[in-house]
């Protein structure tokens, strides 16, 4: 009965895998350069499935290399998977995208209801793709000030290096780690870690978040911000002595020809003289700020 029970154990293994057992790996590699360089430059990597990896350099071009996986259940499959997935990039004005291309992907450059211009990049209820997979894991080399907006779904983490422009970094099912930054950043994760290490303190308002993770945020000595945090299960922990509790924040909101206000929700903090606001927030982790 054990010797049965182990066969069968076996089989499902051998089926598992079987799943996609058909596979392409390609590594691909490219120079790239903004027709129109300028402090706005904005660098939109969109990624489904892999890690995404950023690091300045004291270069102007994009060296951009990427490791392309493509798993089919059947070699018809992988086949269709090899023909329907490729890199996408797109350019257009002072922005450049790079992102996963498949027929559920389409590139349109649209103004967002903040009045700044955004990508998007996959169309709604579209079900192509079953029985293949894909996967990009994508290392970039960026010059140190360009601006960078970046996004992974499933299996990838998130990690940016070297760079003083400003940082935009979204997972869903992974972590974020930006090191030796120093402009405005926003770093939104669902279930994953959020470490940050500032080589300057950033001089605009700047916003953390995640999920089902910890907030680990280091600056430089001598941190002059207004910080606010809110969670739920989450408590908030720093290592600055002279930090300052505010009055609880209080949100005022048009609502059709009133106006509503909102008391409550986030703890209120200054350090120094309060020049920028850094707001963190969580649901199931802690929060930890300190001064390096």
């Amino acid at each position: 009965m054990k010797n049965l029970h182990l066969v069968f154990i076996l089989a499902l293994a051998l089926c598992s895998f079987s799943i996609f057992a058909q596979e392409h790996t390609e590594i691909i590699k490219k120079e790239l350069q903004f027709s129109k360089v300028n402090s706005k430059n904005l660098l939109t990597i969109n990624n489904v499935n892999g890690n995404i990896s950023v690091e300045g350099y004291s270069g102007n071009k994009i060296l951009l290399e990427v490791k392309k996986t493509i798993s089919g259940k059947t070699q018809a499959k992988l086949e269709l998977g090899k023909k329907e997935v490729e890199l996408g990039i797109y350019q257009e004005d002072d922005g450049m995208i790079i992102y996963t291309k498949t027929p559920c992907s389409d590139v349109r450059y649209e103004k967002s209801d903040d009045d700044s211009w955004r990508w998007r990049t996959w169309k709604n209820n579209c079900n192509w793709g079953s029985g293949v997979h894909f996967n990009f894991d994508i290392i970039v080399k960026i010059p140190y000030d360009l601006n960078i907006d970046i996004s992974t779904v499933n299996d990838g983490d998130i990690l940016v290096k070297n760079v003083s422009g400003e940082v935009k970094a979204n997972n869903i099912n992974g972590n974020i780690a930006l090191k030796k930054i120093a402009g405005k950043t926003h770093a939104h994760t669902i279930n994953g870690d959020v470490d940050i290490k500032y080589s300057k303190n950033p001089g605009k308002d700047s916003k953390y978040y995640s999920l089902n993770g910890d907030i680990n945020a280091y600056f430089k000595k001598g941190l002059s911000a207004k910080l606010t945090f809110e969670s739920f299960n989450g408590e908030f922990f720093t290592n600055i002595d002279k930090i300052e509790m505010m009055p609880t924040l209080v949100q005022k909101k048009a609502k059709g020809k009133g106006v509503k206000y909102k008391i409550g929700g986030k703890s209120n903090m200054k350090v120094g003289s309060g020049n920028v606001l850094l707001d963190f927030e969580t649901f199931n982790g802690n929060v930890y700020v300190k001064e390096l």
